[in-house]
């Protein structure tokens, strides 16, 4: 259903505001230079930092910018249960092809909880849900054996894997479904992954790079292999100095160079090093961005 570049999109502020002229103009940005689809308020997002009615908001803005263009995968992903129904609901409600669920983070739910999770907003919903593995940061890992038994709920239909594990690709599709969406969450690993039975990446990296990160997908779905791996190669050193720090710190700081909006984060995310900024900006130059 989903496959390609999918940039987790940024969310600009203007002090303490979000600035939605920004939002615009960064939306605009990566549509017209290729995204395969937009996941608003993901992590990339900085969704733990947003009000209930700004991530609403920034939801419907995306929807209504994207006017149909690519595909929206709005992130309602919460460690509330409840929480996270509502955000479902409203993306729902609002028009989103999709919605990203991320395993709650701090509670450290069992895998019966994680079942329970899903299960519950699923079956509260319509909308197809993607599961958001990503233990680097909400502690808990999903296992192979629980996806499964989500996967038979008809509108769970995929998975944003964070693992960086190219092995758990291979072993859960010998157990699942032909139907079932694999989407990368590593930018560094993405093309392998591809080569594992995957179809796209969420990507901190198209963001700033959406031309070079949608055509190393195209590239890969025409069988352009060698293509594919020419582009991996020329993103390479930007994919690490991306999270050289807390993301998305310093693709906020790219995104800033490139004139799209401007380089702050809310706390408790703070402005990366200037020695960090000298290696971005240098990714950014090497590949002729700037």
């Amino acid at each position: 259903m989903f496959k390609g570049s999918i940039p987790a999109v940024i969310t600009p502020f203007n002090g303490d505001e979000v600035d939605y002229n920004a939002l615009n103009k960064v939306l605009n940005h990566l549509i017209n230079n290729g995204s395969h689809g937009l996941v608003p308020c993901g992590t990339t997002g900085e969704s733990p930092t947003l009000s209930h009615d700004e991530h609403k908001k920034i939801i419907e803005e995306t929807i209504r910018i994207a006017d149909k263009r690519i595909p929206v995968i709005a992130g309602t992903g919460s460690n509330n249960t409840l929480e996270a129904l509502e955000y479902t609901n409203h993306a729902e409600n609002s028009g989103a092809d999709a919605a990203l669920i991320v395993t709650p983070y701090y509670n450290k739910p069992t895998q019966s909880g994680l079942y329970q999770h899903f299960k519950t907003i699923a079956e509260k919903t319509n909308i197809p849900i993607i599961i958001y593995n990503i233990p680097g940061r909400s502690i808990v890992d999903m296992s192979i054996e629980t996806m499964i038994e989500l996967s038979k709920i008809k509108n769970i239909i995929g998975v944003k894997d964070a693992t960086n594990d190219l092995f758990r690709p291979l072993l859960t599709r010998k157990k699942m479904q032909n139907d079932f969406c694999y989407l990368s969450g590593e930018d560094g690993t993405a093309l392998a992954y591809l080569a594992q039975g995957g179809q796209g990446c969420i990507s901190v990296t198209a963001n700033v790079a959406p031309k070079l990160c949608a055509e190393m997908h195209s590239a890969w779905q025409d069988s352009n292999i060698s293509k594919a791996q020419e582009i991996n190669l020329q993103l390479s050193s930007l994919h690490n100095a991306l999270f050289i720090e807390s993301s998305p710190g310093p693709v906020k700081y790219a995104a800033s160079l490139l004139g799209l909006c401007g380089e702050n984060t809310r706390l408790p995310l703070s402005q990366i090093k200037d020695d960090t900024k000298l290696i971005v900006k240098k990714c950014l130059q090497e590949l002729q961005l700037l």
